[in-house]
Parts: structure tokens; C-alpha cells; sequence
């Protein structure tokens, strides 16, 4: 058959059933192929939206999710999902199209170095050479993106070899002699870790989005409930410890709690799992919990000690090592009373410093309410996915994620234009969930073209725009940093949001007033079909607490 045919077997094979993608010259023949295959293909409207969707699908699904484009700018328009995905630990497999291998080298039409512009941003790269390498090349691709540490894998396909004909037979085993992931844990380790907490008076729980991707939401939360730990988890690891619950700190991190910053500050054990103790975390790293000994559990040897240095390292995976964390610390027996005075002082800086905001007095609509309302219009029981700013982290604030696979955001790349894409490939990986989309009137902008294929594909998603007219976190900056020296981050009442989403094909609707608007998101949750949502907001408000750049997290504002 033809090595395309061949490359759809083996998709099915891995148990794809549906991917994302745009046709073009160079990936014409795989585009033929899916004519017969039986796999459902979304057509987006720009590749960057297709590959923030196989993340979006990625991240809610637990499947690998799968993105098409073709050579050169079809490849280009990819770089940004493809790092997303690397900074977030997100298992996609990217398919790109490449020119004939006699033009390889030659500036061809359409012609880009995929394997050498993505390589530093991807897990693993395939360039293939021979059309007998398809087969096996992909189910590598799948069986690196999916195991260890998840994340992206590109295989760059020249044309001529995806439509020469081959012997095809089914690959039954994938085993890579270079590639053994440590996935059991040191049982010595794990031993030693339990001691620790036996012997600690003031133990944090940091869980990130390492213990998502595990899917150990239910084990960490067996670790918390096995003595009375306090929990909080970065913005990535939301509802991989169920919130609210009175263990609960609440995130952590730049725009956290100041309960969580403040008992990560005073510490004397810290238990980081599936986190990588990045700079939104720890704030000034030197002065980054200056008391406090830490365990770090990852699967990602990279990670220990990287930037912090762990006294107990234990390298695997969590949904492994938690269990058996647990099962050590609940023999030792140790005397839960010894907690209780740090529960005390927990509790007094949760009394003295909860989330707040001063609310308006009038229909004005706060943009933290917003939030509020929609975690009531919801129940609490949707998918809820956002681009980057203000609203990325007032969502992570006042909407309670209880469980894992709920919230899907761009943490370490921080990409504008990932919610609504994100937002329509959640809804194709779980077509049963409510999923919701929060983004500014900045982001949506940016991948908003992927409305018509939602509006195309009849993909039910609601999208919420938290609308001030500005760039919130740069003009939040610009005001607190920059003597309010406001440079090119108002964006004005530009396009008519209702308009646009009636050109494509969408429903609009804009919200101005506080007092219906828990009613009103109740009614745009109900329509059915693809649905984008301005919400008139107050234009200047600030997003607290917050530790400032470069600053420790006793140093926080607001």
C-alpha cells in the first residue's frame, strides 16, 4: 500500500480518532488518504489553532492528540504549539509535510528545516528518509509523546516517500534501547521521604501539573487526607487536589494565596511533586523557602535539583511513587498532634488575608465576579480552558477545581490565542462536558478564525471574553512598574465581538450588568452551538495578591 495508507493504519492503530490539521502541497498525499480512512479530520482555519486544539484535546482527554501541516510556513505556524506543548508537558505528535527529497537543500518552494527549527522545543523529532521508516517512526512518535514525561513529537514527512508504495505490516512492540524512562521509584528514597514527614512540624504539599498528567489527582489527595498536610498546587496542578477543602491552601505561585506563599516561606519540609519550581513559583529563588528541606518527586531526572536543590530526590512516576509514599508514612505512625500548631498559624493567615476584592455597588460587573458568576452558572462542573493575562489568573483564583483534567491553560509559555482553539479541541475529546473558554479581548483575537470551524464541526463551545478594552496584565504592569505610563496596550471597543461571532457563524452576546449575570451565563451555556460571549468589564483593575518580579513571596502586594 501507500506509505500514507500505511501511516493511517498505524494511526488507527494507536487509537486515534480524530486529528487536527490544514491541508497544503507537500502533505497532499496524506490528505488523500484520509479520503478512505475513516479517522475524523477538523479542517482549522490557521495551523496554530490546529495544534493548540490537539493540546486542548490532549490535556482533557488523557490521549495523545495529533496535528497536521504542511511544509515550510504549514510547519512555521506550528513552532508556537509545538514549544506550548514542550513547556507544558503535553503529549501531541506533529505530522508536517516537507518537499520532495531532491529538493531538499535547495531554498525549494515551501521549503523550511522543521527538524532544525522545532528542535529545541520538542521531545523527540523524526525526520523520515525512507518510506519503510513510516510505520514504526510513528508509533515511536506516539510511544515517546506518551511516556515518561509527556510531550511534543514532530515527524517530518517529505512527499515523495509518503506516496511510494510499501510493504506494510503492523508494528506489534515499540522498544527503544535509548529511551527507558525511570517510572518505578528508589524505594530507599521513598522510605527516607516518609521519615521526613514523619519528622516535620511544618509540611507543604506542592503538587503541579506533573501529578495532572499522571493522572494521580486521586493518589495525592490520599497522601493529603493520610495526616493533616496542607496542600496547594501551582496553576497548572489546579484540581489535582480537590478544592475547596479544608486542607486546601489554594494556589500558590505570582498571583497565589498569600496563605499558600506564606507557608511555603515558613516551611520547614516541602514535598514538591510533578513541579518544577520555576521562577513564577519561588519568586526571588534565593530567598525562595529559606527553612524548609525539600523532597522533589519527578519523573524528569532533568528536573531534581535544577532549581532547587532536593535533599530527597526520587525520580519516577507519581502515580507510582505517591502510593507507596503514603503506605511508608501511614507504618511509621507518627503523632498527628504535632501539626496542630501549624494549622493554627495557617488558619490565622487565611483569616487575615482571603482572596478579596471590593465589589461594585452598581450593575458595574467586576471582573472577579465574572468569574464567581460563571462557577455558579456552571455548578462547578465544567471544562474550563483560558488564554494568558488577568483572567487566566482571576480563573485560577475564584473557579474551585475539584478535579483533575478541568482546567486547561498555557502555563509555561504563556501563549495568547491558546484558550478558544484549546477550548474546541477539549470539547472533541469530551463531547459529553460543558467546556467553557475564559479569554480577554486581547487573546481571543488571536486564534479567533478557529470560531468557523467550530461553528463548521458544530463544536459546542461557550466562549466568555472578559472585555476592559486593554492588555489587563500588561497595562496592570505599565501602572505598578512604569509610573502608569501607559504604552500601546489599550485596544479600544474594537471588532463588534457579537458581530464577528455572527459572521461566523456563532452566536453572540454581550453582557453589561452584574445583576442578571449569573441568569444570563445560565441562558448562553444553554444555546445551542458555538457561542462567544463580551463581557463588559471594569476597565482598570488589578489582579492580587501578587509578588512582585524578582521579589520573595513575604514580599507580596495587594
Amino acid at each position: 500500500m501507500r506509505a500514507v495508507d500505511a501511516l493511517m493504519e498505524c494511526l488507527k492503530a494507536e487509537g486515534v480518532d480524530v486529528v487536527f490539521g490544514l491541508p497544503g502541497g507537500a502533505n497532499l498525499p496524506t490528505y488523500d488518504a484520509f479520503y478512505d480512512a475513516g479517522i475524523r479530520h477538523i479542517l482549522v482555519r490557521h495551523e496554530a489553532g490546529g495544534g493548540h486544539a490537539a493540546e486542548g484535546y490532549a490535556k482533557a482527554s488523557g490521549k495523545v492528540g495529533v496535528s497536521l501541516g504542511t511544509s515550510g510556513p504549514g510547519a512555521t505556524n506550528l513552532v508556537t504549539p509545538i514549544c506550548d506543548a514542550m513547556m507544558d508537558s503535553v503529549p501531541v505528535v506533529f505530522i508536517t509535510g516537507q518537499v520532495r527529497t531532491e529538493l531538499l537543500g535547495t531554498d525549494g518552494f515551501q521549503e523550511a528545516d522543521t527538524i532544525g527549527i522545532t528542535m529545541p522545543i520538542v521531545k523527540h523529532s523524526f525526520m523520515i528518509q525512507h518510506p519503510l521508516e513510516i510505520p514504526r517512526t510513528v508509533h515511536e512518535a506516539f510511544h515517546v509523546a506518551r511516556t515518561g514525561r509527556p510531550g511534543p513529537v514532530v515527524v517530518d514527512i517529505p512527499q515523495d516517500l509518503s506516496r511510494a508504495d510499501i510493504p506494510y505490516e503492523p508494528v506489534s512492540d515499540v522498544h527503544l534501547p535509548g529511551y527507558q524512562p525511570t517510572i518505578d521509584g528508589n524505594q530507599k528514597q521513598i522510605r527516607l521521604a516518609a521519615k521526613a514527614l514523619a519528622n516535620s512540624r511544618r509540611p507543604v504539599i506542592y503538587a503541579g501539573g506533573g501529578v495532572v498528567g499522571a493522572n494521580a489527582g486521586p493518589e495525592l489527595t490520599e497522601l493529603g487526607l493520610a495526616d493533616k498536610f496542607p496542600v496547594t498546587c501551582t496553576v497548572m496542578g489546579l484540581g489535582g487536589f480537590p478544592a475547596p477543602h479544608e486542607q486546601w491552601l489554594g494556589m500558590l505561585g505570582m498571583h497565589g494565596t498569600r496563605a499558600a506563599n506564606y507557608a511555603i516561606d515558613e516551611a520547614d519540609l516541602i514535598v514538591g511533586i510533578g513541579a518544577r519550581f520555576d521562577d513564577r513559583i519561588t519568586g526571588k529563588l534565593s530567598e525562595f523557602a529559606p527553612r524548609a528541606k525539600f523532597i522533589h518527586i519527578d519523573i524528569d531526572p532533568a528536573e531534581i535539583s535544577k532549581n532547587v536543590p532536593a535533599h530527597i530526590p526520587i525520580v519516577g512516576d507519581a502515580k507510582n511513587i505517591i502510593p507507596r509514599l503514603t503506605a511508608e508514612y501511614r507504618a511509621l505512625a507518627p503523632d498527628p498532634a504535632r501539626l496542630e500548631e501549624w494549622w493554627s498559624r495557617i488558619r490565622t493567615w487565611q483569616e487575615r488575608h482571603p482572596l478579596h476584592y471590593e465589589d461594585s455597588t452598581d450593575g458595574e460587573i467586576k471582573p472577579q465576579y465574572m468569574i464567581q458568576a460563571l462557577y455558579q452558572a456552571t455548578e462547578g462542573d465544567a471544562i474550563v480552558t483560558s488564554d494568558v493575562g488577568q483572567h487566566q489568573m482571576w480563573t485560577a483564583q475564584y473557579y474551585h477545581f475539584n478535579q483533575p483534567r478541568r482546567w486547561i491553560n498555557s502555563g509555561g509559555l504563556g501563549t495568547m490565542g491558546f484558550g478558544l482553539p484549546a477550548a474546541m479541541g477539549a470539547k472533541v475529546g469530551c463531547p459529553d462536558k460543558t467546556v467553557v473558554c475564559v479569554s480577554g479581548d486581547g487573546s481571543v483575537q488571536m486564534n479567533m478564525q478557529e470560531l468557523a470551524t467550530c461553528a463548521q464541526e458544530d463544536i459546542a463551545i461557550k466562549v466568555f471574553i472578559m472585555n476592559n478594552g486593554y492588555l489587563g496584565m500588561v497595562r496592570q504592569w505599565q501602572e505598578l512598574f512604569w509610573d502608569k505610563r501607559y504604552s500601546q496596550v489599550e485596544t479600544g471597543q474594537w471588532p463588534d465581538f457579537v458581530k464577528v461571532a455572527e459572521a461566523y457563524g456563532a452566536t453572540g452576546m454581550r453582557f453589561e450588568d452584574k445583576n442578571t449575570l449569573v441568569s444570563d451565563m445560565k441562558e448562553a451555556l444553554a444555546t445551542e452551538g458555538p457561542v462567544l460571549v463580551d463581557v463588559r468589564v471594569t476597565r482598570e483593575e488589578n489582579t492580587y495578591p501578587m509578588i512582585p518580579a524578582g521579589k520573595a513571596a513575604r514580599d507580596m502586594v495587594g
